[in-house]
């Protein structure tokens, strides 16, 4: 039979060597690590400057490394960033539009609660009002202009009383009901109101036209003393209105008077106040719409 291809170590005498070689490195490879294990227990700094050296070597490479992780890192959160900025812009767009909502409630609220302090002080204290009450409608496709109250004869409300926001006077009562009241507004074509110009004796009639101005009608005529932006207040003739209080300012100049435009709009106002009548006596024997503001 021929002889095997392959033979065994122990029959031949450099693979012996080779392997005796080899027990013998591992064992000095052993010796030496028990060594400087054992230094390393008992002498750790004395391996430090090798553990340096080492580690400068090595720091570009760990450098290069962390550096090409955080720019991946930055770039994937570049990329993800910029997928995720549509939803997010959308997001605060409505979080924005939802805060500019509750931002206006509250100023509205804030609003409401001025007007409702500024009706609080309308009086001096020998004249508390009749009522407080909501404007809860006004016509607007005649040239009649009236209100209507959520107030009524069950509350104190009479006719004739004159009816008032914070900014001035807003008219009268023209017709009450049980729990509301009928107002004839300033700007009514049938309303006519004795006032005078602040800080002088200037009188005149204000008068309704049906739309959102007044007609000033100076009593004394001759040269025209009034300037745009003249305010007028009532002059408390007639009895119905207290004097001082503040009516409209002149916007435009006529041959007897002016045009002008009402300070207290009822577009524009939620609550008001009825007070009641300045002097009864005096109001009792109107029977005309100036003879109603004037008494007889």
């Amino acid at each position: 039979m021929a002889p095997s291809g392959q033979r065994r170590s122990s029959y031949s005498k450099r693979a012996q060597y080779n392997l005796f070689t080899g027990y013998i490195l591992a064992g000095i490879g052993a010796l030496l690590g028990a060594i400087l294990l054992g230094l390393s227990f008992f002498q750790p700094t004395l391996f430090g400057g090798p553990r340096g050296a080492a580690q400068d070597a090595a720091s570009p490479a760990t450098e290069t490394v962390a550096a090409a992780r955080t720019g991946s890192k930055g770039l994937w959160d570049s990329i993800s960033g910029y997928y995720r900025a549509g939803s997010k812009n959308a997001e605060l767009r409505r979080e924005m539009e939802l805060a500019r909502i509750r931002l206006q409630e509250a100023e509205a609220i804030r609003q409401e609660n001025l007007r409702l302090k500024g009706l609080l002080d309308l009086q001096d204290k020998d004249r508390t009002p009749v009522a407080v009450a909501r404007l809860i409608g006004s016509s607007s496709t005649s040239t009649r202009r009236f209100a209507y109250l959520g107030a009524g004869s069950d509350d104190g409300v009479t006719v004739g009383m004159p009816v008032r926001s914070p900014r001035g006077v807003v008219g009268r009562i023209l017709e009450t009901g049980g729990s509301s009241s009928r107002v004839l507004l300033l700007t009514d074509s049938e309303s006519v109101l004795p006032v005078r110009r602040a800080g002088d004796e200037i009188v005149a009639f204000a008068e309704g036209r049906g739309d959102s101005l007044l007609r000033i009608k100076l009593i004394n005529l001759g040269i025209n003393p009034l300037r745009p932006g003249d305010m007028f207040v009532t002059s408390g003739a007639g009895g119905y209105y207290p004097p001082g209080i503040a009516v409209a300012i002149v916007t435009e100049l006529t041959d007897d008077g002016g045009l002008a435009r009402i300070v207290s709009d009822p577009a524009a106002t939620d609550f008001v106040a009825i007070e009641p009548i300045f002097e009864p006596e005096a109001a009792q024997g109107a029977t005309t719409p100036i003879e109603e503001e004037l008494g007889d």
